[in-house]
């Protein structure tokens, strides 16, 4: 192993390996200036699992900023990791992002165990329901045993208490199996608080930069170039080492970058290399607050090339039309939500320089094409497949009070009014783990801190922060307990009853439509053709040619007219009490596909 380290404000570097101590040199060369490295003789002692730390100036030892392992938690020493002695089971060509649907899932809940080899356990289930890939929440090394992994350092290791290096390689090899790709979830945004000793190494932080979790991570100021390396860095590895398909972005917008080539750039840019160098499709899907056209404009545009976005909007106009709530970022949706669901589906994005009140500004601007096509004619259709659509993910639910789902409050048929839009709809469509047969289970906030000071303080914030909005604090569970995780650990008895059974068939169903017709991921943005009722609650989008239609109303049939009468009824929420002449009718709380 090279043990080499960036420290460019230390005088003195020493490598602390299997409790013996060995003088770290500095380079001389100044295109690596601020690096130590070991002797070659040092390196010949180290084997896979070897612990090693640095010592800076006579310092505590700290862990490798680019630790493969942390055993120990991400306060203890690093363990050295060779990934060449994995022996992979499967020959994996990859699976691209066009006509992907996505399953987001959490490793410490999606099973009691909360394990790597428990959650492999569950993938026949996924490759049945009609997947294509599966989104890990994050997993690098974060304080305790559970957590949601959003509070990670070691941006390169991975969690222990899942399984570690070798438990995410078996993981993926079974799922590569099993024929579903796995996308990871990276934070590049910030670090947790608690064994975060990037700080002691170099300027990895800025103050000229403020981010809700503090000073932002220092991607334009001096030192970054090695700072940006950094983070694309645990990119590409994971990319590589762990054989991923693809990784998904946390809140991009937080990334502070004032230079005229952007971090995320220049990170797309270093997947595509790789991507031609391995010969697998991989991709970056960015998870955006700002609604920008750049974050997936190709780069010869001056976009920054990322392959998809989460589509937020999306959610909040389909959560809005089914449920009726209109606080907080609701309320731009309330008022016509139906509406807001037809712009989503032509258009991407709700707000596309239009005023927000919950922002009190205007927000957002056009996609591509669009009035920005007329000033770079070269610029391509954006396809629908671009956005990736949700009814509910692990931020929708999880910052709830107390963490409910869709299924708390709605109606079986509404949940499958919902799977009709979101599945359907020629958006990249996305689950969130037990989705598909309506778990009625929570997904609360948890959190594990072994400093009882932040865990006080995570505690105590989270229910000053609801009772703020007009709940009860005492009533929002402890992030700190054991049983909050353990409640939102999935039931994995529901999906053999009813309504879940019925639920789980439904979502199926939509899913072989899916597939059985490619063209809906090749829909350009503008080609939706989408109708609706708002008063009555009914909506139909056309995609190729598909039909999808909901009836939203608890109490009315809803009569839709078909411009373009379909020949053939596909599938039906309720099929008793649907009819189609001309005419489509639909019982309430129903939906149905027609070709």
């Amino acid at each position: 192993m090279l043990f080499e380290v960036w420290a460019p404000l230390a005088e003195r570097v020493t490598l602390l390996l299997e409790g013996r101590e060995h003088p770290m040199r500095r380079e001389r060369d100044p295109a690596r200036a601020g690096w130590w490295t070991a002797s070659a003789e040092v390196r010949a002692l180290a084997e896979p699992g070897a612990r090693y730390g640095f010592r800076l100036d006579g310092g505590p030892p700290l862990p490798d900023p680019r630790s493969r392992r942390q055993p120990d938690g991400p306060d203890g020493l690093s363990a050295v990791v060779d990934h060449g002695t994995y022996e992979w089971q499967h020959l994996w060509r990859g699976r691209s992002l066009p006509g992907a649907v996505l399953y987001e899932l959490h490793v410490g809940t999606f099973t009691a165990e909360g394990t790597f080899d428990a959650a492999v356990g569950r993938l026949p289930h996924l490759a049945a329901l009609g997947v294509t890939h599966v989104e890990l929440m994050p997993v690098c090394p974060f304080p305790g045993r559970h957590g949601w992994g959003y509070d990670g350092v070691s941006p390169w290791a991975v969690h222990e208490p899942y399984g570690g290096p070798d438990g995410l390689k078996r993981f993926v090899d079974a799922a590569h199996g099993a024929g579903l790709g796995v996308v990871l979830d990276v934070v590049h945004n910030h670090f947790g608080p608690y064994g975060n000793h990037l700080p002691a190494f170099g300027p990895y932080f800025t103050d000229r930069h403020r981010t809700p979790w503090g000073d932002a991570v220092n991607l334009d100021g001096p030192g970054s170039d090695e700072v940006r390396a950094y983070l694309a860095g645990s990119a590409l590895a994971f990319l590589d080492d762990y054989r991923l398909d693809g990784l998904r972005l946390d809140a991009v917008h937080t990334l502070a970058d004032t230079r005229a080539g952007h971090f995320l750039a220049e990170l797309s840019a270093a997947v595509d290399r790789l991507a031609a160098h391995t010969g697998r499709p991989l991709f970056l899907i960015a998870e955006s607050d700002s609604n920008d056209p750049r974050t997936t404009a190709p780069r010869a545009l001056h976009g920054h090339g990322l392959h998809a976005q989460w589509n937020d909007d999306f959610h909040h106009a389909v959560h809005t039309a089914l449920t009726g709530e209109s606080h907080g970022y609701y309320a731009d949706f309330a008022a016509a939500p139906l509406a807001a669901v037809a712009k989503t589906l032509r258009s991407g994005f709700f707000h596309d320089g239009t005023y927000s009140a919950f922002r009190g500004r205007r927000h957002g601007a056009p996609l591509f094409p669009g009035p920005a096509r007329a000033v770079l004619p070269g610029a391509p259709a954006v396809c629908a497949d671009h956005f990736v659509g949700y009814a509910q993910n692990h931020d929708q639910i999880g910052n709830r009070a107390r963490g409910d789902r869709l299924a708390a409050s709605l109606s079986p048929g509404l949940l499958a009014c919902a799977a009709t839009l979101v599945l359907l709809s020629p958006l990249t469509p996305m689950l969130f783990m037990g989705e598909e047969w309506g778990a009625r289970t929570p997904w609360m906030y948890f959190t594990d801190h072994p400093d009882p000071e932040l865990a006080e303080a995570v505690r105590s914030g989270r229910r000053r922060e609801f009772a703020g909005q007009g709940w009860d604090g005492a009533a929002v569970p402890d992030p700190q307990s054991a049983g909050t995780r353990r409640r939102s650990c999935l039931d994995w008895t529901e999906p053999e009853r009813d309504p879940h059974a019925a639920l789980l068939t439904w979502h199926r169903e939509l899913l072989a439509i899916r597939h059985a017709h490619p063209l809906l991921a090749q829909v350009p943005l503008g080609e939706i053709h989408v109708t609706y009722d708002e008063s009555a609650r009914w909506l139909i989008f056309r995609s190729g040619s598909l039909h999808a239609a909901v009836n939203l109303s608890p109490h009315h049939k809803a009569e839709i007219p078909l411009t373009d009468p379909p020949q053939e009824l596909l599938a039906a929420w309720a099929p008793s009490g649907t009819e189609y002449d001309g005419v489509l009718v639909l019982p309430p709380e129903s939906a149905a596909v027609l070709r």
